[in-house]
């Protein structure tokens, strides 16, 4: 089945991050990708100076009633960063519109890291984002994020049991399954923790020390893509944590690339694996 998917994230035009990756990735999955640009950058932030921005708020709407006018569905919506309460607000009303029944709704909460929120967000977005957590079929956050959601502690150091009670809060408050990102018990050695309400299932993958801007879209994008062809969440979760640490590989070595990873390089990568 040809499947239409819906993006609503920002688009930095340089940069490899939010749509720039969102849209190849999962157009080489074999799926119609469509998109909803809610800001418009020239570059990313992370390094960048002078950027350029046009917020796209106040167009989400018309888009929408438009897409509503001409009958457009889509099989599943994935959001990344969305800039504000209103987005979100936005969001909502899209997925109660246009998702097809039986559509998936895949949220990547994107709004935090290292244990703090990014500098443009406050509390009170925090609490808009729950809401939209809490109707998503799937949700993709790290560690910080899914602390600032599930109102619990946030541990630099921490053991199964508390990953575990995590999961369990983050599936109280309405998310139907998490993919939380992320997660090492032991030195050198990170991976990705999957819960479904019974089932909690770790994946581990060696961790690259040097970070590169952009990879927690890639993984999203990856994961939304296996997702769709049919794998589990799980293996989807398997899928996209190799590929985006092939996308590593490829770059570290380009100190002229340090905006983002080569991820095209490994496009072959991922398709073979969902095959």
């Amino acid at each position: 089945m040809y499947k239409k998917i819906l993006t609503i994230q920002d688009i930095s035009c340089v940069g490899q991050c939010s749509l720039t990756v969102a849209l190849p990735i999962i157009s080489a999955c074999k799926m119609e990708t469509c998109i909803l640009p809610s800001a418009v950058l020239s570059t990313h932030t992370a390094g960048f100076k002078g950027f350029t921005f046009a917020d796209l708020t106040d167009e989400m709407p018309k888009i929408a009633d438009h897409w509503k006018r001409e009958n457009i569905s889509f099989a599943a919506i994935y959001t990344g960063y969305l800039g504000s309460q209103k987005q979100i607000d936005y969001v909502k009303d899209i997925r109660n519109n246009l998702l097809e029944d039986g559509g998936k709704m895949i949220v990547d909460p994107a709004m935090a890291d290292n244990g703090k929120l990014y500098p443009a967000f406050d509390m009170e977005f925090v609490k808009s984002m729950r809401t939209l957590c809490e109707g998503a079929d799937i949700i993709l956050p790290n560690i910080t994020e899914a602390c600032l959601i599930a109102d619990v502690e946030y541990k630099e150091t921490y053991d199964y049991e508390y990953i575990d009670g995590l999961l369990k809060k983050l599936h109280d408050i309405g998310a139907k399954k998490i993919v939380l990102t992320g997660v090492g018990y032991k030195q050198g050695k990170t991976g990705v923790a999957v819960y479904d309400g019974e089932n909690h299932l770790y994946y581990e993958h060696d961790k690259i020390s040097k970070g590169c801007h952009g990879t927690g879209d890639v993984y999203a994008s990856a994961f939304v893509g296996a997702l769709l062809n049919g794998k589990s969440e799980f293996d989807a979760a398997t899928i996209a944590a190799d590929f985006t640490v092939e996308c590593i590989k490829n770059t570290i070595d380009d100190e002229s690339h340090w905006y983002g990873v080569k991820f095209e390089k490994c496009l072959e990568y991922l398709i073979d694996r969902i095959k």
